[in-house]
């Protein structure tokens, strides 16, 4: 029988292998637990230290955190195959520099999506939104 120190050490254990599997930093990943549908969801989310700014990176939702963070690992390691690559060209309002951001997305609504959780739609120009080519 599990207790729940267990829990908590492989639940630490898989967010350090998410981590390691991305080859970010603790400083540019952020996992964000709540709640839907009576589920756990977790939602990853990058923060890119060049312009300060966080993305949604994708969400999973489980049983518990562990089923959560079992899928997200899955899907981590499987991304590249499932899903296409988008750039976007943005600028926030305060900002008046373009910048250029890479999403995985299975189309390009859930790249905008990506690229707008969390904050208000209307801080936000997008510019461009491109398919890359399959290499």
């Amino acid at each position: 029988m599990e207790t729940s120190t267990d829990i908590h050490i492989e639940g630490a254990r898989l967010q350090k292998e998410i981590i390691n599997y991305l080859g970010l930093n603790d400083s540019e990943l952020v996992f964000e637990f709540g709640s839907q549908d009576g589920k756990v969801k977790l939602d990853l989310i990058t923060i890119n230290p060049r312009h300060n700014q966080s993305f949604l990176f994708h969400s999973e939702s489980g049983y518990d955190k562990l089923e959560a963070l079992k899928k997200m690992m899955d899907y981590v390691k499987n991304y590249r195959d499932r899903e296409s690559s988008y750039t976007i060209q943005w600028m926030t309002k305060d900002d008046k520099q373009l910048h250029t951001s890479y999403f995985r997305a299975s189309n390009i609504l859930d790249s905008l999506d990506k690229l707008y959780y969390g904050r208000d739609r209307n801080t936000i120009t997008v510019f461009s939104v491109v398919l890359n080519p399959v290499s």
